[in-house]
């Protein structure tokens, strides 16, 4: 069931931005809802990135991984960015989504150092802060456009 929120409430991106991360940080993943996916994939990518690079979002992740195969879980995730327009990030997570998941699980493992995992890591990590927080803004442009689909707007 999608929240019901007053248009006078959602005036700026600023409040629609608010209400979408409120809505999509209810969600349980996944939803079935393919815009809904999309929103919360994208909006967990950036978040987790933002506050602890690749290796927060492979452990925030891990069991979803786990659960659907990394070979999945990449090819949707790099298909919600795309859906945002992300294309420079949907680059980096083909670039070396798979080698970090491998890494990763090699390293709980005890497989491998962590000086290996960690320098694909700062590989990752480092191609996406060059791109300077455009995600951010690709992601608010994508809340303001289906933030209709996934809120009920009342009138007020």
């Amino acid at each position: 069931m999608k929240p019901k929120m007053y248009r006078k409430d959602l005036l700026t991106n600023d409040d629609i931005w608010n209400a979408m991360i409120s809505t999509v940080s209810e969600y349980d993943f996944p939803t079935g809802n393919q815009t809904a996916d999309e929103a919360f994939l994208v909006f967990q990518y950036y978040s987790e990135l933002e506050s602890g690079g690749h290796e927060s979002l492979l452990t925030w992740f891990s069991e979803h991984v786990e659960e659907v195969g990394a070979a999945s879980y990449l090819d949707a995730l790099v298909a919600a960015l795309e859906a945002v327009g992300a294309y420079d990030y949907a680059a980096i997570e083909n670039k070396y989504g798979h080698d970090m998941w491998q890494k990763h699980k090699a390293l709980e493992n005890g497989e491998i150092e962590e000086k290996e995992f960690y320098a694909v890591i700062e590989q990752a990590d480092g191609e996406y802060y060059q791109l300077d927080g455009r995600i951010s803004e690709l992601l608010e442009t994508f809340f303001v456009d289906v933030h209709t689909e996934l809120i009920d707007v009342i009138k007020d």
